[in-house]
């Protein structure tokens, strides 16, 4: 019957069908040559060995058979089977190659799960990786704000008690002696506040002056 149907097909879609099976017999040996690479491949032919172990007579399982061959004739690389079909033997190769074929598509599967596991953790690195970047470079511009600032203070301090010596010595501060001066005039005053009211009153004026400008 199956001749039949196919002797009335036309040769165009005679070839159409053969250029459909060859294709998919081509993609087929492209995808078993990539598996038998593989870890997966390895873990299938240990599974299918045990369970070939506990039979007895039974014929080559289906990655053995691609691997060592097979009596009969060949195409590009593909053995083919001397058994006859619907035997047991024929059987028993039907199951043990949809055995390896279900193997394999659980292990694509689960290397498709891994896949997308490490492509979240990949993508949640990268943003978390971005993130501390924007972070960082803000903290770098606040502190570089902060040190200008600093500057800025420092300097008029500086400048503001130019005018007013440390009492008892003159001496005055620069940009280099500002913490050592503001320590001396600290003392003296702690000394005899009394004695430096006018002092006190004038180092207040300048400090708020300072602050109101750069603070």
């Amino acid at each position: 019957m199956l001749g039949a149907e196919w002797s009335k097909l036309q040769p165009a879609e005679k070839q159409r069908d053969l250029d459909e099976a060859e294709r998919e017999k081509q993609q087929y040996m492209k995808e078993l040559r990539a598996y038998q690479q593989s870890e997966a491949y390895k873990m299938c032919t240990e599974k299918i060995q045990e369970k070939k172990i506990k039979k007895e007579d039974s014929g080559p399982g289906l990655m053995n058979t691609l691997l060592s061959g097979h009596k009969g004739g060949d195409c590009d690389g593909f053995s083919t089977f001397d058994v006859p079909i619907f035997t047991e033997e024929f059987l028993d190769q039907n199951n043990d190659r949809e055995a390896e074929l279900r193997c394999l598509r659980k292990m694509n599967v689960a290397f498709k799960e891994q896949n997308a596991v490490l492509q979240r953790h990949t993508q949640s690195m990268s943003n978390a990786r971005e993130l501390l970047e924007q972070e960082l470079a803000l903290e770098e511009r606040r502190t570089l704000a902060l040190q200008q600032q600093l500057q800025a203070v420092r300097q008029a301090l500086t400048a503001s008690f130019a005018s007013l010596p440390v009492p008892g010595t003159g001496e005055t501060p620069t940009l280099g002696t500002l913490d050592f001066y503001m320590a001396r005039l600290h003392g003296a005053i702690e000394r005899d506040p009394a004695q430096h009211e006018k002092l006190i009153i004038r180092i207040k004026e300048i400090l708020a002056q300072v602050s109101s400008e750069h603070l």
